[in-house]
């Protein structure tokens, strides 16, 4: 029953950080490393997937072993961040305080970004 529910959640999580990748308000690499964790005590073939993925692998590998984010990576996070949270604070969204609470967690989650380094540390 664990190990389905761990499936579940894994497969939950694996979609949301796809999301996140297009939509930077959720936050990509915890859904990313959530879904390795969760498919690695649950179907060791997933995990394995997961890893050998083309596009995900990299990065969550790369996240796992080094505890950093590449330049390019946080560039285009921030960018886009920075580019759906405007607009959707000045065409959605008619309440000033509703507007500064979008751009209050934009800017933490851009400090959350540049918190970790661009490059493994040596």
């Amino acid at each position: 029953m664990i190990k389905i529910i761990l499936r579940i959640v894994g497969t939950i999580s694996l979609i949301l950080g796809i999301i996140g990748i297009a939509l930077p308000i959720l936050p990509t690499t915890p859904f990313l490393l959530l879904t390795a964790f969760c498919y690695l005590k649950s179907a060791p073939a997933w995990h394995k997937r997961l890893l050998e993925s083309k596009h995900l692998g990299p990065y969550i590998k790369n996240f796992q072993e080094n505890k950093c984010i590449p330049l390019r990576i946080k560039v285009y996070s921030i960018s886009m961040l920075w580019l759906t949270t405007s607009i959707s604070a000045i065409f959605f969204v008619s309440l000033w305080w509703v507007r500064a609470l979008l751009f209050a967690i934009a800017v933490g989650v851009t400090i959350h970004i540049l918190s970790y380094p661009s490059q493994p540390k040596r």
